[in-house]
């Protein structure tokens, strides 16, 4: 093994500890108990119901004017399920409650692998693409939107990274697809 390759390695090993830690450390706020339920519901909210609402919120009060830009949103959406469907099946990056007896399971997972968070692509993907919009939903988006990507740590079903990544996706993902749209 040549000097690169040891870096390399000795990187991935600090990247991977710092990742465990943190989990292990976020993780403990879920044994109380009104944390737990708390991020339990925003993350049932960040499945979807959440951003169906807010679609659904803003379709209503602009009416049929607004339909090209939900649809945009859709769409970019959907690249997301797939980017992340792909890049989930390709790592196979075991949970961290899978991996790490400590880390407690706060809420089912919805598929088998943790890299990257889907949750956290799709909340930063619709914040993006509707706080570009509109403005006024911020308040509202962005805290969610935290939450969310909070959740999935606290909750022992993602590493800090993989919420990096996943809100990173999203984040590309919404800019290039705003840009297109310009």
């Amino acid at each position: 093994m040549n000097r690169f390759q040891l870096k390399m390695l000795h990187m991935q090993d600090q990247v991977q500890g710092w990742d465990t830690y943190w989990c292990l450390r976020l993780n403990r706020y879920s044994t109380r108990h009104a944390v737990a339920r708390l991020f339990k519901l925003v993350s049932r909210m960040g499945d979807g119901w959440f951003w169906y609402g807010m679609v659904l919120i803003v379709w209503a009060w602009y009416g049929m004017v607004v339909l090209p830009l939900l649809i945009q949103i859709s769409l970019t959406s959907l690249t997301g399920l797939v980017i992340y469907k792909l890049l989930k099946n390709k790592t196979l990056r075991p949970r961290p409650y899978q991996v790490h007896q400590a880390i407690m399971l706060g809420e089912r997972p919805l598929d088998h692998f943790s890299f990257p968070s889907g949750h956290t692509l799709h909340a930063v993907l619709f914040t993006v693409m509707l706080g570009v919009s509109f403005p006024l939903l911020l308040p509202v988006l962005l805290p969610f939107m935290l939450l969310v990507a909070a959740s999935r740590v606290i909750l022992g079903l993602h590493y800090p990274t993989d919420v990096m990544v996943g809100a990173a996706i999203g984040a590309l993902l919404a800019g290039l697809s705003l840009c297109i749209s310009i």
